[in-house]
């Protein structure tokens, strides 16, 4: 009588195919777990999977690169807003200051993982957060953009994936500038948002 059940050859590895050693079971499940931790880690910790990979720093001017020794852990795409208060500047004429930073971070997928805030802050959903300084800037390739930024990092609070971050690169972006009128006497302490958008690359020195 013919059977429609699979023959125990085509279910099972042959005995001669399996490892023939400890050491090489050992190997093997040494290698799924370097596989399957990013599939399953990066989820856990509210991050995307391309997050929990490590990314190539970008290409940027020789002003704003990062220090050597540190390597990149995290890239997150932003946008938002950068907020502008009319001020009087020290020669007397009104002008766009620039406040704060308001905008969500996203992951390749365009899932939220944090927010960028005033401070600057950077805070994901892990519970990691860093505050940062300036340390130098370049212009962007198109005038009408907020420059690209170099930020050291001066306080760090929480743990998660920026516990150990150094160093953030702003680059990529586009927008931010304040407008070019609207700022007088009249309109003083008078906010203004401009919408922009950019990428975030956060160092952390290379194990």
């Amino acid at each position: 009588m013919l059977s429609d059940a699979p023959s125990i050859s085509n279910c099972h590895r042959p005995i001669d195919r399996l490892p023939a050693t400890i050491p090489g079971m050992r190997r093997l499940a040494q290698t799924a777990v370097r596989l399957v931790s990013p599939l399953f880690l990066g989820p856990l910790l509210g991050l995307g999977l391309a997050y929990a990979q490590k990314e190539s720093a970008p290409n940027v001017p020789e002003a704003i690169h990062a220090r050597p020794g540190e390597e990149v852990v995290l890239l997150a795409h932003a946008s938002g807003s950068q907020i502008y208060t009319c001020r009087a500047g020290a020669d007397g004429k009104y002008v766009w200051a620039f406040k704060a930073p308001e905008a969500e971070l996203t992951d390749g997928t365009n899932k939220v993982i944090g927010s960028h805030s005033a401070g600057p802050t950077w805070q994901l959903k892990d519970g990691s957060s860093v505050a940062g300084k300036t340390a130098a800037q370049a212009d962007a390739p198109d005038p009408d953009c907020i420059p690209w930024l170099l930020v050291n990092v001066v306080g760090h609070s929480g743990n998660g994936l920026l516990t150990t971050v150094t160093t953030i690169q702003r680059v990529h972006t586009r927008g931010g500038k304040p407008p070019a009128t609207g700022c007088d006497e009249s309109h003083r302490d008078t906010e203004t948002k401009s919408k922009y958008t950019a990428d975030y690359y956060f160092y952390a020195p290379a194990k």
